[in-house]
């Protein structure tokens, strides 16, 4: 696998790890912190790897399959995936080198606090992503326990929330780590600590939707401030030019993979109307110096949409191009600054204005571009608004921001805040084809052409189990029947 390449050309030449021995066996190691780069890694690859980046992408609507190939047809369809090399990243690798480290350290080291915090990190991801999981019998393999049962993500959130809770009543002054064996933070532990505190604002916002949700709670929490001021990532600086030690999409690149993807018109079209400054940074222009993106999932089509004589898949389009310098994102600034910007907004505090404007100027740095996209009159100017508007506005910049970068977490917020809205328009005549490319729904998502009717017109919810959590798995559940099952914080309305 792609993960084991890149941990491997990483971390293979250093004498602090021999990796021709068991990397959870620690036993044979000299210290148990030497598989913290390898579990980070595990991580950074999983969500801007083959499922969760890909997917992420497609049902992000940043990307969409090409009409000349068919590598991620099934994403646009929205046929059953399981995202089962994602899940193999996380569970038995990073989760139990993970397990393997806190179980080798001293409660309250600076080791434990970086494997504590990214196993609760790590956890979150996985039941955002598949909804209820085997957790509490998980990693038992060691003691016989082959057949974990599957837990409630309600059950699982409030065991993260003790978890974390529990974290940040320790006392790291005293704490130390090597920044030999830290590719996130460099070793800063106060770093981790902000981390923490974020990752506990993260869990408390992602059940905005559920009936135990209590702003206040979590406002008096966010006026605690202590938050991440740097971006939790895996630098790109580490990446070198040869096979197995790029950046994973890098290598997806380089494999080919990229000519099987284009630029979605639903991301493009609001960049485009907008003037915003990043579409140079997020996609290619066209020879024409223009962007250009192709109606999700309507890769099928033979003919001209537009009407100048060139049939679609003969368009010139807009592609997407990843540095080998390119940084892996676990948490950024802008990210966690949303997340303020709306637990004050939901309290209707004018202080929301303040962290929105913060992210996406902490997003427009990130990309080096200069301007400004919320100033007076601007397309992003706060709104100052409704709760409800006020939330709109953060959730489509925070899905401009998360472009290129973050694409698990921007499908997984979308279920949550359904922003963008799903537009009704559907394709399915001539008339049809031609008022939606005469009328696109700048701002809106559309059901993908070629996933029509797959989920009752609607989006992607969760991808289906692994088949490494359900087989021979006495306890599992029935497996989902679709994309469509909702995860339990999954409870606003809409598509």
């Amino acid at each position: 696998m792609l993960f084991i390449a890149i941990s491997a050309s990483l971390v293979g030449c250093d004498e602090w790890l021999d990796v021709n021995k068991d990397p959870n066996n620690l036993s044979e190691l000299t210290s148990p912190e030497a598989v913290m780069p390898v579990a980070q890694l595990a991580i950074g690859n999983a969500l801007m790897g083959w499922d969760m980046g890909f997917a992420g992408a497609l049902w992000s609507q940043y990307w969409t399959q090409d009409h000349t190939s068919s590598q991620f047809k099934f994403l646009d369809e929205y046929d059953e995936t399981s995202f089962s090399t994602a899940y193999t990243n996380l569970v038995p690798f990073a989760l139990n080198d993970l397990k393997a480290i806190k179980a080798n350290s001293e409660v309250g080291s600076g080791h434990y606090l970086v494997a504590e915090a990214l196993s609760i990190y790590t956890w979150q991801v996985i039941t955002d992503t598949w909804g209820d999981i085997p957790y509490f019998d998980a990693l038992k393999g060691d003691e016989g326990l082959f057949s974990p049962k599957f837990d409630s993500q309600e059950q699982i959130y409030a065991d993260l929330l003790a978890r974390v809770d529990a974290l940040l009543e320790m006392n790291f002054s005293s704490a130390d780590i090597s920044d030999d064996y830290d590719f996130i933070y460099n070793g800063n532990v106060s770093a981790w600590v902000a981390f923490t505190k974020s990752l506990k604002l993260k869990l408390m916002l992602r059940l905005s939707e559920t009936s135990g949700y209590n702003n206040a709670e979590v406002l008096v929490f966010a006026k605690e401030g202590g938050f991440i001021t740097e971006t939790a990532k895996i630098s790109g600086e580490i990446w070198e030019p040869k096979d197995g030690k790029r950046h994973p999409m890098v290598e997806f690149d380089d494999a080919g993979y990229f000519d099987n993807v284009i630029a979605s018109k639903t991301i493009i079209e609001f960049l485009n109307t907008n003037s915003d400054p990043r579409i140079g940074s997020l996609f290619t222009a066209t020879s024409a110096g223009t962007y250009v993106g192709s109606i999700q999932g309507d890769f099928a089509y033979d003919g001209d949409t537009d009407g100048n004589g060139t049939a679609d898949q003969d368009e010139e389009y807009s592609l997407v191009e990843f540095d080998n310098k390119s940084d892996l994102i676990l948490m950024s600034t802008w990210e966690v600054n949303f997340y303020l910007a709306e637990v004050y907004a939901r309290a209707g505090d004018s202080a929301a204005k303040s962290y929105y404007d913060a992210a996406v100027q902490a997003s427009l740095d990130y990309w080096g571009v200069s301007g400004s996209v919320t100033g007076a009159g601007e397309y992003a100017e706060w709104p100052a608004g409704t709760v409800e508007e006020n939330i709109k506005a953060i959730a489509m910049q925070k899905w401009v921001a998360y472009c290129k970068v973050q694409h698990i977490e921007s499908f997984i917020e979308r279920n949550r805040t359904k922003y963008p809205s799903v537009n009704a328009v559907e394709i399915k005549t001539p008339t049809d084809r031609t008022d939606v490319y005469l009328n696109f729904p700048v701002g809106d998502f559309t059901i993908s052409v070629a996933g029509l009717g797959k989920l009752s017109s609607n989006l992607p919810s969760s991808p289906i189990y692994p088949n490494a959590v359900i087989t021979r798995n006495t306890n599992k559940p029935q497996q989902k029947t679709s994309l469509g099952q909702k995860v339990w914080w999954d409870q606003k309305s809409g598509k």
